[in-house]
């Protein structure tokens, strides 16, 4: 199977363009300049994704699209009318122009701020009405919808906070400290989070890749089962050797803290829960590679041999 992809040279597009050949499939990178890519993957330059040129030729024979590029959350302070631009407007012209070269089968790379906020209350599934929160989550949600009205053959998959070799925000954040020497106040959070490691979200674009049905819907992806902070910050600590060193304190305590620190918001994010239902895409025969625990304690112990 011939697949196409954009956004490959990113975080997450480039495990894809590292892992997909080694399942069995050719990639051809979808790049805004000339770049460099693995011997096994071949490329064709677009130029801007909202503007792309030689869009014909470069979907020419492909089966599939992987589309990931655009513009990642709120933290980067784009205006609303860039997101849309960049994240529907683009994505929607892609979609119709694969239609056009053929292609059975189109996979927008969505988020689950489609469907929520930073956090939940209840467990968040493909049945729950969606309710984003922010500008970048309205965007994926009406990319999802722009591409349904193409029609090809779409699934959009609804990724939780991805996290692996190279991650950057919340999760880099957390790493370094797990990675300092001292106690950490954050023993008494019980909130459970939704995760997904890159290796889990490889099995998943390979499970929708291969399905042999229409799909034509969103679907959740996420870690087998949601984690705790104490519960991250446990497992990384063991990849690096050392105790979890975690000691609780009052939750009100912490709220006042991050308040002071001027990032209100991590609170959200680490004393609420976002738990997702992943039975749909199970149901279609998704396997987890690795659990949560087993992927944090990889990358800690991976990020402390490099430093070595």
């Amino acid at each position: 199977m011939l697949v196409a992809l954009t956004g490959a040279t990113g975080f997450i597009g480039r495990r894809l363009l590292r892992d997909l050949p080694a399942r069995g499939y050719k990639v051809r990178a979808l790049l805004r300049r000339p770049t460099s890519v693995p011997v096994e993957c071949a490329s064709a330059v677009i130029g801007d994704i909202a503007k792309p040129y030689n869009m014909t030729a470069a979907l020419a024979d492909v089966d599939a699209v992987i589309h990931l590029a655009g513009i990642a959350p709120e933290a980067s302070g784009t205006p609303e009318d860039d997101y849309r631009t960049q994240n529907v407007d683009a994505s929607v012209r892609l979609a119709e122009a694969a239609k056009r070269a053929g292609a059975k089968r189109f996979i927008f790379l969505s988020s689950v701020r489609a469907q929520a906020g930073v956090a939940a209350d209840h467990v968040l599934n493909e049945r729950s009405e969606p309710a984003p929160t922010s500008a970048y989550g309205r965007s994926k949600l009406e990319a999802e919808r722009g591409i349904a009205s193409v029609g090809i053959d779409w699934v959009a998959l609804r990724l939780v906070l991805v996290y692996g070799e190279g991650v950057k925000g919340n999760m880099a954040r957390l790493m370094q400290l797990a990675q300092s020497r001292a106690p950490l106040p954050l023993g008494g959070l019980t909130a459970r989070r939704s995760l997904l490691a890159l290796d889990n979200l490889v099995a998943a674009v390979d499970c929708v890749l291969r399905h042999p049905s229409t799909l034509e819907r969103p679907l959740l992806v996420a870690d087998p089962e949601a984690v705790t902070v104490p519960q991250m910050i446990t497992a990384m600590r063991r990849g690096l050797g050392r105790r979890p060193g975690l000691v609780s304190v009052p939750d009100k305590l912490l709220q006042f803290g991050l308040s002071l620190a001027k990032r209100p918001e991590l609170y959200e994010r680490l004393a609420r829960p976002l738990v997702v239902d992943t039975a749909e895409l199970t149901r279609l025969g998704f396997r987890p590679a690795v659990t949560t625990a087993q992927a944090l304690e990889a990358l800690a112990r991976d990020a402390k041999q490099r430093a070595a």
